[in-house]
């Protein structure tokens, strides 16, 4: 669990946690450090301890597992005072600590390095410093909230802890959390045992009678100034959904007023409060459980051998292909990026020469390492370059009649054993691959855009795709470090379908007359990222009128009032969206969007207007209750799926664990309750499927058991 050795006089502790995936602090480990720092303090001979580690990594983190298990609060704080306890030992043993920093160092592993007394770290782009709780709920509860701080100032602690931010080495130590920084291993404990022999500080500022906060205190002016419009700007941000960065906050202007161990003993409190919240489990179970099974490839079919994408084609050198081209070069991947024209491909590249020349000038990438990334993009007009591709990935415009002449172009000259995939956010693929000779091997790739930054790629099984296409598919995504989730065929697929239903809520609630603003405000109250009609001006109206167009043509009803709205908007006012500076807002040069005011004339504002609350839970329940129906009809195979897929395709609440698990927060027989309701008072669309009903009877959730109505949202 940890290794002890004795070098020099000096004890080193290095985590070596056999068994585990990485070094975590859980209690298997506690004791251990508990142990061996016993030893080190009760041993006269020794004069320095090192921590440091036997693996490439120092310590990732806190064992989520352990904390996703703890449910009762006072077992909560127990456990935090025990580490406390510890960690406090070790600062306070009369013997000198060092923190030899070897690898990635972050949450409560950084938390060890903050109760010693020196922090020396290895300078490598791998490695990553910072306490990232925050992003899964939490927040630190080794002492991070009351040691970081102490030693940098609370108005430079108050980032890292609220962000949850991973900092490099240089980055780190511009900030103070780390002291020193080395090039090597060996660099590394040479340095940490000088320290130890010329130095040899073993107390720590805050447990000095002359302490005061670097930068100033947390109730003078500076504090009292951060803290007021620290809480708003956290207010703005979360819109009371996320319980962890007010806490924090709450922990750093509480504990930095007290004695350090009294200060412990708030931020164990605090802690114990997020820890057992249904939001941080919510966040902990897909956002790192769910979204770690996804990105090593659960969905993969087991036993079936393809090779390794080495060559990838793109057709289509717009911002999706040439966003996807940019992904695949960067990961090592010959890449031909293919357009109608040499000119149009050679701008596809432009996208790549564009991002890699920012990351120049931001310092975090070389004009060698650009070059090696573009020299793997070769720009094309040319089918027969689609020669020796392993995967071709089709991203031209939504027109059947276009990806059937690219499928067949390009299959005529592909490798026996390649893939080819398109990447349609609407159409149906099984219909796509009636163009292609082989629609075993035909499969859809759904990749968000902007690709550089969005990790989600929703894959499409048509009816005829085989195991053979989905194993070469999911294999590249984790290539291309993106998460993949699997879906079946249908209409929209998973995400395009859900994600609309958000848009055509909005258009339905304007059309009942309830005020602009206030669905707008009420969308981010809910946790959405933008508001629904914000969001329909960024994907345009008019994409929306070809939509309900094509699925009128098709036979299929679409919603009459949201028909209503787009009819006017584009055909009538020419307003189409963000694109043409005039949709629901206006986008007045040089100046900030707002909503467009004649609005009000052509969708009049009824006299009663609905709670926000009310508009908030329509707009989340009805993306949920869509979801319940493509996990009924066989579209989703997993809800894990279904929730990943919904945090990551369209900014689906995290707090609420996506869009399924957000039926058991809420607690099922409740949603059903509301959705009932709803659908007497705005239409059959809220009806609740059967299946719902009976799980609601039961007390079934799509985790396991819930309780009744338990959590109101």
């Amino acid at each position: 669990m940890i290794d002890y050795q004795i070098r020099n006089s000096v004890a080193i502790l290095s985590f070596n946690m056999e068994g585990y995936p990485m070094n975590v602090i859980n209690q298997a480990s506690i004791e251990a450090l508990d142990k061996c720092l016993n030893q080190a303090l009760q041993d006269e001979a020794v004069k320095g301890i090192i921590i440091t580690s036997s693996r490439p990594e120092f310590v990732a983190g806190g064992d989520l597992k352990m904390i996703y298990d703890l449910h009762d609060h006072a077992k909560v704080v127990a456990l935090t005072m025990e580490l406390h306890t510890i960690l406090r030992k070790m600062e306070t043993g009369g013997k000198p600590v060092v923190a030899a920093i070897n690898g990635t160092c972050l949450g409560g592993g950084y938390e060890v390095t903050l109760a010693a007394h020196y922090r020396i770290c290895i300078n490598h782009p791998k490695v990553e410093i910072g306490l990232p709780e925050v992003t899964l709920g939490l927040l630190p509860g080794g002492g991070g909230t009351q040691r970081l701080p102490r030693m940098i100032g609370f108005q430079a602690a108050l980032l890292p802890l609220l962000e949850g931010r991973r900092y490099n080495p240089e980055q780190a130590a511009k900030l103070g959390m780390v002291d020193k920084l080395v090039n090597s291993k060996e660099e590394l404990e040479a340095e940490a045992m000088n320290w130890i022999q010329q130095v040899g500080r073993f107390t720590q500022p805050w447990d000095e009678k002359s302490f005061h906060l670097p930068g100033g205190e947390v109730n003078g002016p500076e504090g009292m100034f951060a803290f007021s419009s620290g809480a708003g700007v956290v207010r703005e941000k979360t819109m009371g959904n996320y319980p962890a960065p007010l806490a924090i906050l709450n922990c750093v202007y509480e504990g930095c007023q007290q004695t350090f161990d009294r200060a412990l003993q708030i931020e164990a409190g605090y802690f114990a409060d997020v820890v057992v919240s249904p939001e941080a489990k919510n966040m902990i179970r897909t956002l790192f459980f769910n979204m770690n099974k996804a990105k090593g490839g659960v969905a993969r079919p087991k036993g079936v051998e393809v090779p390794v994408v080495k060559k990838v084609g793109i057709l289509g050198a717009g911002m999706m292909g040439a966003g996807i081209a940019y992904v695949s070069a960067l990961s090592g991947i010959e890449t031909v990026l293919k357009d109608v024209s040499l000119e149009g491909a050679e701008k596809g590249k432009d996208y790549s020469r564009n991002i890699l020349q920012k990351k120049i000038e931001r310092g975090s990438s070389t004009q060698a390492k650009a070059d090696a990334i573009l020299d793997r993009i070769h720009p094309t007009a040319d089918p027969a370059d689609m020669a020796g591709c392993d995967l071709v990935v089709e991203a031209v415009f939504e027109d059947r009649g276009l990806k059937a002449r690219v499928t067949q172009e390009s299959e005529a000259v592909m490798p026996d054993h390649a893939v080819f995939a398109s990447n349609t956010s609407t159409l149906p693929i099984t219909g796509l691959a009636e163009a292609s000779k082989r629609p075993e091997r035909f499969i859809g790739l759904h990749f968000f855009s902007p690709v550089d930054k969005m990790q989600l790629v929703e894959v499409i099984m048509g009816k005829q795709s085989d195991d053979y296409a989905l194993a070469m598919c999911i294999d590249y995504i984790k290539q291309i470090r993106k998460v993949p989730i699997v879906v079946n065929d249908s209409r929209g697929f998973f995400t395009s379908r859900i994600f609309k239903t958000f848009v055509i809520e909005g258009m339905e609630m304007l059309a009942e007359g309830i005020k602009p603003a206030l669905i707008e405000n009420a969308s981010k109250m809910a946790g959405m990222p933008v508001g629904a009609l914000a969001v329909t001006d960024e994907v345009s109206l008019s994409l929306m009128d070809h939509i309900q167009t094509q699925t009128e043509k098709d036979g299929i009803a679409v919603e009459e009032n949201a028909r209503k709205v787009t009819q006017i908007m584009v055909h009538e006012q020419g307003r189409v969206g963000k694109k043409a500076g005039k949709g629901f807002y206006e986008y007045p040069e040089g100046g900030q969007k707002h909503l467009w005011k004649g609005l009000s004339e052509h969708f009049p504002v009824a006299a009663s207007q609905p709670s926000a609350a009310e508009v908030s839970k329509r707009l989340l329940h009805i993306q949920a209750l869509e979801s319940v129906r493509c996990l009924e009809e066989g579209v989703l195979r997993s809800v894990e799926d279904a929730d990943i897929g919904s945090i990551l395709g369209w900014g689906f609440p995290p707090y609420t664990g996506g869009v399924l698990s957000y039926i058991d927060f809420v607690g099922v027989d409740w949603f059903v309750d509301e959705c009932d309701d709803f659908a007497d008072r705005f239409g059959e669309r809220y009806r609740p499927t059967d299946k719902l009903r009976e799980m609601a009877a039961n007390g079934q959730g799509f985790y396991g058991p819930v309780k009744s109505k338990e959590k109101v949202v």
